[in-house]
Formats: structure tokens, C-alpha cells, sequence
């Protein structure tokens, strides 16, 4: 999967927005404010993804030197994940898909009823 596809796939969830909260080279990913991938922009062979700890060691264990523990990230709740002719584009589909959803879960009442009173 290339930088344009992860882009593209990010932006296609619902509430996704885009924008660089900390840099003009890292570009996040956030639901509702919340960040769910993120991505630098002058090596986007990488994303950080959010994940269940005990999946993310599962994950690290069955693709070593693909997926790693979040760099600049918490290494508990976050897994960095080389893009790029390594996984298939349906696999990393799915570990944006956990992510997104793993920030989604820890919404308040609140902003999960806003986000489901949305239009997709």
C-alpha cells in the first residue's frame, strides 16, 4: 500500500479528518479529535496505529521487523507498521479499521452519539 491509499482509506471512515498538530511532516489521522494513524511524511513507508496490547504483542510476534512497537508512541497501545510491500493492502485495511475503532470505543457518550447522529 502506498501513501495515497492509506490517505484515501483513513479519510473514507466516519468523522475522519487529516491535519499536522505537530509538525508540517507528520500527518494524523483523528476521529472526533482523537488520534487513530499517523504517518511521516518524508518516510511514508511507516504508519502508527492504535492497538489492543495484547493483540499488538501477538502482532509484533507474527510479522517481526514489519510491525514494531509505536515509535515516538506508547509501546503498549500503539504499533508501528511498515506499509510498503510487506503486508497486504487488505491486511493493513483491517489494522486501520482496529485502530479506528479502538479510538471509537473510548469515546464519552457524548461524542459517540454525535458521531453516530452524523451522515457518512
Amino acid at each position: 500500500m502506498n501513501i495515497e491509499l492509506l490517505r484515501e482509506y483513513c479519510l473514507s471512515k466516519k468523522a475522519a479528518t487529516e491535519g499536522f498538530p505537530f509538525d508540517e511532516n507528520t500527518l494524523v489521522f483523528k476521529v472526533m479529535g482523537k488520534m487513530f494513524a499517523l504517518t511521516a511524511l518524508e518516510d511514508p513507508t511507516f504508519v502508527n496505529l492504535k492497538c489492543d496490547p495484547e493483540y499488538a504483542i501477538e502482532l509484533r510476534e507474527e510479522y517481526p521487523g514489519i510491525i514494531t512497537p509505536g515509535f515516538h508512541m506508547s509501546k503498549t497501545h500503539w504499533n508501528t507498521v511498515s506499509i510498503v510491500d510487506t503486508l497486504s493492502d487488505q491486511q493493513i485495511r483491517d489494522l486501520v479499521d482496529h485502530s479506528y475503532d479502538m479510538v471509537v470505543a473510548k469515546l464519552t457518550k457524548k461524542m459517540k452519539a454525535e458521531l453516530e447522529a452524523m451522515e457518512e
